[in-house]
């Protein structure tokens, strides 16, 4: 089975080579971790502490684990944390928001690869954010005395389906898991329909990680930087693909002169495409200016637009935001998290193509806590009807608000189980 995986991925890989080139000359992208991910060559553990290994692909997932790992700590004060992703923006971002944890690329699902990282870091326990099921990754935990856990798991209509006709394979493989945590219930029945045996639906470990407040001590630093008044009224497009900052520009200019309050800030989802927003801007009658500006020239006063160009604030910024456009859903990728700028009470729209949020959308949709936006033109009537009543803007906002206090308590719940499931051994293997 090892052997015939390895043939397979190298089989992808090359199939993808020109691709693979290609981002990597003009975008930067895969030419950082390449021992780590093709031979297992990530960072060597130190000591004999317990250890728990932490995989996250991207920048959401990141995030996702700051209350589980907060919560672990109190429950276990001696342990080590190693922290691994996929991404080079989900691994600038977890440099900077675990500096006390190791962090790495993880491996590839080549059985070499794996294996050499199981040997360095010797984890007592491995756990996979949302939905990562990397046979040889779940296959080699055992042999390497390691638990294996899946938390705020995930399986789309569209991944069950696929995941069906693999029956054969994904049964087995399921059934190696210690635990699988999903958010709810139909995840759970999809999961046991594929025949895994271990799973307990806890809820979304997203809503814990939420900020609720807005006077937290980062928005607060962010409404100061860019000399936000009370009485703005601050339009947030984040994490968005193309054509949704030309969406959200369009709106600004079309309501600003009516509502000289309005203030635009753009939070693209990909660092690669900073620039190219950035153009879009330079195009537009617009003062507008960069945040990784706002420290050297402070704020240009001017301006009522804001390019964010940095990693990792998109959360705080939220809380500046009265009203919301959460981005990747107009176009193909199929939606962004709009829990954040839910729980600061914001007026929260978002395009059609949401299939990576469906539950989120579902409830905050069944209470009347957010609006679906077809189209740019649909975004400005939003924003129009937004400025135009505070009471319309506010009772929005309260109600998705409400919403995210309802679903708190996804964390304990995980922790509760991944205790049962963590022995504190003695550890005596050494590093490769």
């Amino acid at each position: 089975m090892h052997l015939l995986l390895n043939i397979l991925y190298l089989g992808l890989i090359v199939a993808v080579s020109p691709y693979l080139v290609w981002a990597a000359f003009f975008h930067g992208k895969y030419r950082e971790g390449f021992a780590a991910k093709f031979l297992g060559k990530v960072k060597i553990r130190q000591g004999d502490k317990t250890c728990i290994w932490l995989h996250a692909v991207s920048v959401g997932e990141v995030n996702l684990l700051q209350t589980l790992i907060d919560q672990l700590r109190v429950q276990y004060s001696d342990v080590e944390f190693y922290i691994t992703t996929t991404t080079k923006t989900g691994h600038t971002l977890a440099c900077k928001k675990y500096s006390d944890c190791t962090v790495d690329y993880c491996p590839l699902d080549f059985s070499w690869a794996v294996n050499n990282a199981y040997r360095r870091i010797r984890p007592n326990m491995v756990i996979l954010a949302e939905l990562e099921l990397w046979p040889n990754l779940i296959r080699s935990a055992h042999q390497f005395d390691a638990t294996i856990c899946v938390v705020n798991g995930r399986l789309s209509e569209k991944s069950f389906r696929g995941y069906q006709r693999l029956s054969f394979l994904m049964r087995p493989l399921l059934q190696q898991l210690d635990l699988i945590a999903v958010q709810d219930p139909v995840y759970a029945e999809r999961f046991q329909n594929l025949g895994a045996k271990n799973v307990e639906v806890t809820g979304s470990l997203k809503f814990d990680g939420a900020e609720t407040s807005r006077n937290n001590p980062f928005t607060v630093k962010l409404k100061k930087l860019a000399q936000l008044s009370d009485t703005d009224v601050v339009f947030l497009a984040g994490s968005t693909q193309s054509g949704e900052e030309e969406a959200a520009l369009e709106t600004f200019s079309a309501l600003t002169q009516q509502h000289p309050e309005l203030r635009l800030i753009l939070v693209p989802r990909h660092p690669e495409r900073f620039d190219e927003v950035a153009q879009l801007l330079d195009q537009s009658p617009h003062a507008w200016q960069r945040r990784s500006n706002l420290e050297a020239d402070g704020p240009d006063l001017n301006s009522k637009i804001l390019l964010v160009d940095t990693i990792g604030e998109l959360g705080a910024w939220w809380g500046t935001a009265q009203i919301a456009f959460v981005g990747g859903s107009l176009g193909t990728r199929g939606g962004q998290n709009m829990i954040e700028p839910s729980a600061y009470g914001g007026a929260v729209c978002f395009g059609p193509k949401t299939r990576n949020f469906r539950d989120v959308v579902q409830l905050l949709l069944s209470h009347d806590a957010a609006v679906v936006v077809q189209d740019s033109n649909e975004l400005k009537v939003f924003v129009e009807n937004c400025l135009e009543s505070v009471r319309f803007r506010q009772d929005l906002g309260n109600k998705a608000a409400q919403i995210v206090l309802t679903q708190l308590g996804a964390t304990k719940k995980t922790v509760d189980l991944l205790q049962k499931h963590l022995p504190m051994r003695d550890l005596s293997r050494k590093a490769a």
